[in-house]
């Protein structure tokens, strides 16, 4: 049970969360309800200091709106959030491969609080689903914060790095010798969290946070680096990563254009061709995952010029063809 001074400080601090989080106008609570509800967290009280504890909140800019009937009713309405925003942030939350499911369920709790009891019954019922394979690493919210101290800092960071083996357990390399790396920046992609850093390796290198274990600031000041163009490097490292990077004209349909922005952006020089045909003119490297990506087009989008270019690309493709295994003559009679 809390009592005397520390009760009476915390009291209203609690009457707040309480409405907040049980309370809209739809669902005023009485001062009995209030009362009981801080009962049950350890706290006492009393219609007068209850009132008092309202005022004081009131006078504090934390609008509590009253209904008066044989009993005060007591409502919150002002809230930082509306439920459309709400929506978006258990969405974002619930799609979010690297959010564990664990982390998922604790955290949609938590937003979910913020909508009232109104709310919180509407923000329930889900009415999207997101097909989302769920990272396990349950350390990963205290790494990205780790890394970030680190980078405020100035200091470097040393992490244990894993990959997963055929049994989905944690495989990891250098024989479990630690990376030290001087962290640069913390990037968002391809659903994952990635730390940029100064490593052995030259220019920047990109590490997978959910791959992280064991995350620790060190003693010495961190290195200097940049990335003097995000978006040009997002495009190197993530989107056509090695190999040579060259000048190519692609042809796709008109259809197609929505992709083509979505991939190199709205920058891109863009033609219309008799029919439904468009020429794009893009930088890329010519490696097996930009292959990989037109691929996927399914015959929409091709390879136009240069010609070594286009002859790269069916090399490709007869690699990814499987291999006729011979077949045996029949023996004639």
């Amino acid at each position: 049970m809390i009592l005397g001074d520390h009760q009476r400080k915390i009291r209203p601090k609690v009457v707040y969360d309480i409405l907040l989080k049980e309370s809209d106008e739809m669902h005023p609570m009485s001062t009995n309800e209030i009362i009981e509800r801080l009962k049950e967290r350890g706290i006492s009280a009393e219609r007068k200091t209850l009132y008092e504890d309202i005022k004081l909140l009131n006078a504090y800019g934390y609008e509590v709106l009253s209904e008066r009937g044989r009993s005060n009713y007591y409502y919150v309405v002002d809230r930082s959030f509306d439920i459309a925003e709400l929506r978006i942030l258990t969405d974002a939350v619930d799609a979010a491969r690297f959010v564990t499911a664990k982390k998922t369920a604790a955290l949609e709790k938590k937003l979910t609080e913020l909508a009232g009891r109104t709310g919180k019954e509407t923000l329930g019922a889900k009415h999207l689903r997101f097909d989302v394979v769920k990272l396990k690493n349950e350390n990963i919210f205290y790494n990205v914060d780790t890394l970030d101290a680190c980078i405020s800092a100035g200091k470097k960071c040393s992490f244990l790095y894993f990959d997963y083996d055929f049994e989905g357990k944690r495989s990891y390399r250098k024989d479990m010798e630690p990376y030290i790396v001087s962290p640069v920046q913390m990037l968002f992609e391809e659903n994952n969290y990635y730390l940029l850093a100064v490593s052995e390796h030259p220019g920047i290198t990109a590490y997978r946070v959910d791959r992280m274990d064991r995350v620790t600031m060190e003693a010495d000041d961190a290195e200097t680096g940049s990335v003097a163009d995000i978006s040009e490097f997002r495009k190197q490292v993530f989107s056509m990563y090695g190999g040579e990077a060259v000048n190519i004209e692609l042809e796709c349909d008109e259809s197609y254009v929505n992709v083509i922005v979505d991939k190199f952006g709205f920058d891109v020089t863009m033609l219309k061709l008799p029919g439904n045909a468009v020429r794009i003119k893009v930088k890329v490297q010519l490696s097996p995952t930009f292959f990989g990506w037109l691929a996927t087009g399914g015959g929409k989008i091709r390879i136009a010029a240069p010609e070594d270019a286009v002859e790269k690309y069916r090399e490709h493709l007869l690699k990814c063809m499987p291999q006729k295994t011979p077949t045996e003559e029949p023996n004639e009679q």
